[in-house]
């Protein structure tokens, strides 16, 4: 055989591999487009039709659906019901999976979708019960309320009557391949107010620290749980009602509700009830009965199938449960603030608002208009906004006379419970009494159904066995003692002989007020058309879960603020640990009234500053908090406002510069300490600790400085608190700032010692940190510190809900978005947080931004996380995200020429003749 052969065979075995090869690869191709296509095909067919005509059962006359550029729309109608039955429709057209994923959370479902990955999650939440607590306050609405709440389920049920599945949203054919036998339910009332009971957990105040405490209290001693937990610095920063609002100015602007009367010092009282208004603020006294019934065991089950598409699990049910509905820690909170005429540009106030929420995708906002045609007492509603997808009405925004704004209270309406558990009962002043009980059938996707048995005492559900934290509380108890030298007022002692001869195991229960059916649900109308000082503050009236600070301006040129929510008078101690729950003396007694809440109307210094900090001084007659925000924000925001007027009348530009502001406190303080250090022996750390010298301590995106002093900030908070023979939590940092600022500047405290690592002493610590940050960084962005950058670091990667957290990268492509670059940081004024001890990303956001120009809306500007819609693919899924990270924001349209001048698409929804 000649040598040739073997080559021909070679060439020819070449050829057909070649012809092999590009046969695969023309088969991957043509698989690949088929699979493109039929995937935007399988997404567009839910996109939502926004122009031409619709005919839709159960609507009483035309409706105009006007969308503008991003796709926010205005929804004009006849009368209030096909108002609602419309923004049902609309909501349902954009964001209905989104809306459905909610109510399985707040029904305590969602293993219906997912499975039994989603089982421990769902006993958590079925525990608390919020659907049911929904369907109380449903019940005892007024008719007119309650009408509104069912045209809106209306709306959202004649939208899923002509879309099935995927019709629906692209979620349901990802969701179809794991889970095939899932059908749509119908929308209800209840559905919508549930998620209030979901927002208010979100909002839920000290538990974690109360538990965070409680679990601290075996391994320190007084002095340093006293040093790591301090009080609020009110010598150094802000509250929010500062002076006395004498009644006589409050009642200037609000006339007395019927019964009231004072003439206290933060005080005033509400209006009386409109025609249109539901009446009577919520009781000032507890329920009798207990909170519904709450859990403890569930008989195993066969296992479910491992599912092909499923939510990702938690390391523990709080977990998964806060990455539902958010994380309450690191970033959670909001800014607010309004500014009188007396100080801007127009000689009208302006007002802003940023919410801090956990970064979701879609955002938790929803932006629109509701207006009537004819605004009159049966349609009253000219009301633009954010609202929440499920829900009708606009949570946040103005109408035609007034504006308002919402920031977290920070009042603690939560409290935990030791108890004496014996057998099916527990102690209670020296009486057994029985444990309440109830069962609850949990659906799992893909396995067998689950019987879960559910506990409370007379405080509420009992939690321990359902979060690894509870559990541990439960295991090793610690009460609260009254301490006056301490910054709660209480100390953690462990509930010995000397405390609780009772026989018995413990168990820990919870106290919250959103476990009791309440009103914000017709509160949001009652804001919604209020036209005065008086309709806002009976609105605050009613606003009772989750508790808010609420600022109010009007187009006459007054501003206020007003603490509304329920929130409770306690017996023996104030929640700053567990209480006893064997003795009715650690019972709260009542709620603090209305009339006797904060108030401010109008006051002096002629703006309002809302930041999460203390409301009041610790002279106030009630006890509201030791659990606040430590203030950062509130003072930066108010020294920009006092600064910039003094240098000209402020204006708009103003307030949407202040939101976007990113001066960091801890690193303008390290900035100073590292100069005054002997210079590093590392070349490399020279530098780095030279960047910060000429730094203007603003945490832009692209700072090289501003990367290298919050990787100093994370070293340095590691070293002092969790990297110790017994670690220290690390949540909150602002809390922390409030910590190491003193120490700075007293080299001798004793934590600046830390054995585990071989540091003596605050110039150690410093110089270690400063080596650990230049080294991290280096890693991460290379060895010329020039060329460091924050925004990297701290990037956003917009994550779905559900589907995003799959597993399966090639779902969480179909879904997700980013990263992109992102500035400012935590107890900021621009606040994307991020948590210590972890990565840098940012996982707390400005929700959204607005600013409101009371001398003419359509001046106003807004923005929000990511986009009108909630379909994947949406031109306007994530249009507003670039905007977002650069604190841009764009027009408010409200009057009907400035929203008809935006429109794009016009949408007009007609009666069915069927």
């Amino acid at each position: 055989m000649s040598s040739a052969a073997p080559v021909a065979r070679t060439r020819r075995t070449g050829r057909i591999i070649g012809r092999i090869a590009f046969g695969v690869i023309a088969g991957i191709v043509v698989l690949a487009t088929a699979a493109a296509l039929f995937l935007v095909w399988t997404a567009q067919r839910s996109f939502p039709q926004t122009s031409g005509e619709l005919a839709l059962k159960g609507l009483k006359a035309q409706v105009t659906v006007q969308r503008d550029d991003r796709g926010i729309p205005t929804v004009t109608a006849e009368n209030s019901h096909d108002l609602f039955f419309a923004q049902g429709f609309v909501h349902a057209q954009d964001r209905f999976w989104e809306m459905d994923f909610r109510r399985h959370v707040t029904s305590g479902r969602v293993a219906e979708l997912f499975g039994s990955s989603q089982v421990a999650t769902d006993e958590f939440l079925r525990a608390l019960d919020w659907h049911g607590i929904a369907e109380k306050e449903v019940a005892a609405m007024d008719p007119t309320t309650r009408g509104y709440y069912e045209a809106y389920a209306e709306g959202v049920n004649a939208y899923l009557a002509d879309h099935k599945g995927a019709e629906a949203s692209f979620e349901y054919a990802v969701v179809g391949m794991n889970n095939p036998g899932y059908r749509i339910e119908p929308w209800t009332p209840a559905d919508s107010v549930a998620w209030l009971k979901a927002m208010a957990w979100d909002l839920r105040g000290n538990v974690e620290d109360e538990t965070t405490r409680a679990l601290l209290a075996p391994t320190v001693d007084a002095a340093t749980m006293n040093e790591i937990y301090p009080a609020y610095p009110f010598d150094r920063h802000p509250v929010i009602v500062p002076t006395i609002t004498p009644m006589d100015q409050v009642a200037n602007g609000a006339a007395s509700a019927p019964g009231t009367s004072g003439s206290d010092t933060t005080t005033g009282s509400a209006s009386s009830p409109s025609p249109t208004e539901p009446a009577g603020p919520a009781t000032t006294e507890p329920p009798t009965t207990s909170a519904p019934a709450a859990a403890a065991s569930a008989p195993a089950t066969d296992a479910a199938p491992t599912a092909s598409v499923r939510w990702t699990t938690a390391g523990s049910t709080l977990e998964a449960v806060q990455t539902l509905l958010g994380n309450p820690g690191e970033g959670i909170g909001s800014n607010s603030w309004v500014v009188s005429g007396s100080l801007t540009a127009s000689g009208k106030p302006l007002l802003a608002n940023d919410p801090h929420l956990g970064a979701a995708l879609p955002s938790v906002w929803y932006q629109m208009q509701l207006r009537c045609r004819t605004v009159n007492a049966d349609c009253p509603f000219d009301v633009s906004g954010f609202s929440f997808s499920g829900l009708p009405s606009i949570v946040i925004g103005h109408n035609a006379d007034i504006a308002w704004g919402f920031t977290n209270l920070t009042t603690d309406v939560t409290d935990l419970y030791i108890e004496k558990v014996d057998g099916d009962a527990y102690w209670r002043d020296g009486v057994r009494v029985p444990l309440q009980t109830r069962t609850e059938k949990i659906k799992v996707a893909g396995g067998a159904d689950i019987t879960l048995t559910i506990r409370s005492t007379v405080h509420g559900p009992i939690v321990s066995g359902l979060t690894d934290d509870f559990t541990a509380l439960a295991k090793t108890p610690i009460v609260g003692q009254a301490d006056p030298g301490s910054p709660g007022g209480e100390t953690g002692v462990a509930p010995g002989a000397a405390v609780d001869a009772l026989p018995g195991r413990y168990a820990v229960s919870l106290r919250w007020t959103a476990l009791d059916p309440g009103t914000t649900s017709t509160a949001i109308f009652a804001m919604n058309t209020a036209k005065d000082f008086a309709g806002f503050r009976h609105a605050a009236s009613l606003f009772d879960v989750p508790a808010q600070n609420l600022i109010y301006a009007d187009q006459k040129g007054d501003i206020g603020y007003q603490t509304p929510g329920r929130l409770p008078i306690r017996g023996s101690g104030n929640g700053y640990f567990p209480q006893p729950g064997w003795t009715s003396a650690s019972d709260w007694t009542g709620y603090i009234p209305f009339e006797k809440l904060p108030v401010s109307y109008n006051p002096d210094e002629g703006y309002i500053v809302t930041a999460n900090n203390a409301i009041v001084a610790d002279s106030y007659p009630y006890f509201l908090s030791r659990d606040w925000d430590y203030g950062y924000r509130a003072a930066r925001i108010a020294e920009l406002i006092t600064r910039t007027a003094k240098q000209h009348p402020l204006t708009a530009q103003d307030m949407r510069d202040i939101q976007f502001d990113q001066q960091s406190w801890i690193g303008k303080q390290l900035a100073a300490e590292m100069q005054e250090l002997p210079p590093a022996k590392d070349a490399g750390v020279r530098t780095a600790v030279g960047l910060l010298k000429s730094w203007d301590a603003q945490a832009t995106a692209d700072s090289p400085a501003a990367a290298y002093a919050n990787v100093l900030w994370q070293h340095l908070a590691l070293n002092l608190f969790a990297n110790r023979e017994h670690p220290l939590p690390m949540d909150g940092q602002g809390r922390l700032f409030t910590v190491v600022g003193p120490m700075l500047e007293n080299p001798d405290d004793p934590l600046w010692t830390n054995e585990k690592i071989g540091v003596t002493g605050r110039d150690q610590m410093l110089a270690l940190s400063a080596k650990q940050a230049y080294d991290e960084l280096v890693k991460a962005q290379g060895s010329d510190p020039n060329r460091w950058n924050w925004g990297d670091l701290h990037a956003i990667t917009l994550t779905h809900q559900t589907l995003g957290k799959s597993g399966i990268a090639p779902i969480e492509w179909l879904f997700n978005r980013g990263p992109y670059p992102v500035g400012g940081g935590s107890s900021l004024v621009d606040a994307t947080g991020w948590t210590l001890g972890g990565s840098y990303a940012t996982t707390t956001v400005p929700s959204m931004r607005m600013v409101v120009d009371l001398s003419d809306f359509d001046a106003s500007t807004w923005n929000h996380l990511t986009g009108a819609s909630g379909h994947a693919f949406s031109p306007h899924y994530t249009d507003q995200t670039e905007n977002w990270s650069k604190g841009v924001q764009s027009p408010w349209p409200f009057s009907a020429k400035a929203v008809t001048a935006a429109t794009v698409d016009t949408l007009v929804l007609k009666p069915s003749a069927r």
